[in-house]
């Protein structure tokens, strides 16, 4: 386990930088290539799934065990059985987590649908018995990451009561609706409402695009940091340009070169030692989907017709085997969309 505690983790200056938990992406292998590139200050893991009957996934549990960042980590729980909840947190502190995190935000239909993530914001009195047993089953810090609500942020401020009722030690927020899922745009004024009202810190989630976006969130709308997951695909070097452009100095971008090195690095690092090379490029081009936005279209268009790896390099090779800096910003949200 990290030798930094989560005190240490709030005294340190600038923005808390977190990686945001991604399911199917996010894991030990994920997490350790990100500290080739600076890494973030605190990692959550994907969320384990809890029901009656679950026991936590072993998968995940490794990012934990062998957490490989030199940093702290949190563990998601997903879920809406408050007591299932409550035993699966007590089995989690088990384990060295800095905090147990209860997903109110995940917009997967497949999720939403059974009452769990971000379709409890549909019964905040649900999510109230929820809050209770975790806040009696957790010792350590317990922290929530939430949408603004289902399809509106109307019961916000009832959500955030609920936060203050059973002392949440931090909340991120995901500054759009469930209904809303990754459509460009976010509600900002969310979480400068959130760090009005909570006394525990609030962290700032959704279209983090870049280092000056990641400190103009922090500075305008009270944010103590932001939750950045999309915007670490594709770029991961994203962490060190938000601490660079806090310290004053100009970040560093990476060039084509370095971007197509990252590349090879990720196919590497996410390929099973008994994998197959057909589903890895399958599995790869999910994530140079988020990448292929700050590259470009004819990339983007490319990359997607490939089935071997040879010709999934090939393309990468066309378009970043230069030694031209690259910003990696999300074409959509530079363009305002």
């Amino acid at each position: 386990m990290s030798g930094i505690g989560w005190s240490e983790l709030w005294a340190q200056p600038g923005p808390v930088l977190a990686l945001a938990p991604m399911q199917d992406v996010t894991d030990w292998a994920f997490w350790n290539l990100m500290t080739r590139y600076g890494g973030a200050d605190l990692y959550v893991t994907e969320y384990f799934r809890v029901t009656e009957t679950s026991r936590l996934d072993r998968h995940i549990l490794r990012s934990i065990d062998e957490n490989p960042t030199g940093r702290p980590a949190s563990g998601q729980l997903i879920g809406n059985d408050p007591v299932a909840l409550a035993r699966a947190a007590r089995e989690l502190q088990r384990h060295p987590v800095v905090a147990v995190d209860l997903n109110l935000g995940c917009p997967a239909p497949v999720v939403y649908r059974k009452c769990a993530g971000g379709g409890l914001l549909r019964d905040l009195a649900r999510v109230d018995r929820i809050l209770g047993a975790l806040r009696e089953a957790v010792t350590i810090p317990f922290t929530v990451k939430t949408r603004i609500g289902f399809d509106s942020g109307r019961d916000f401020d009832a959500l955030l009561g609920l936060f203050t009722k059973h002392a949440v030690d931090l909340v991120t927020v995901h500054a759009r609706t469930v209904l809303e899922m990754y459509r460009p745009g976010v509600h900002l004024e969310f979480v400068a409402r959130a760090a009005e009202v909570l006394r525990c810190p609030v962290i700032a989630n959704g279209d983090v695009d870049d280092a000056a976006r990641a400190l103009e969130v922090t500075r305008s709308r009270g944010a103590r940091g932001v939750m950045i997951g999309r915007g670490a695909i594709r770029n991961p070097w994203i962490f060190a340009q938000t601490r660079e452009l806090a310290a004053g100095l100009e970040p560093v971008l990476p060039t084509g070169r370095e971007v197509l090195a990252y590349v090879h690095a990720l196919y590497a690092a996410t390929f099973p030692p008994d994998g197959e090379e057909r589903l890895q490029v399958q599995k790869i081009k999910k994530y140079l989907n988020f990448l292929g936005a700050g590259v470009g279209p004819e990339f983007l268009h490319a990359m997607r017709r490939v089935t071997e790896r040879e010709a999934l390099f090939a393309v990468c090779a066309v378009h970043l085997d230069h030694d031209a800096p690259m910003a990696l910003r999300d074409a959509g949200l530079a363009a305002g969309g």
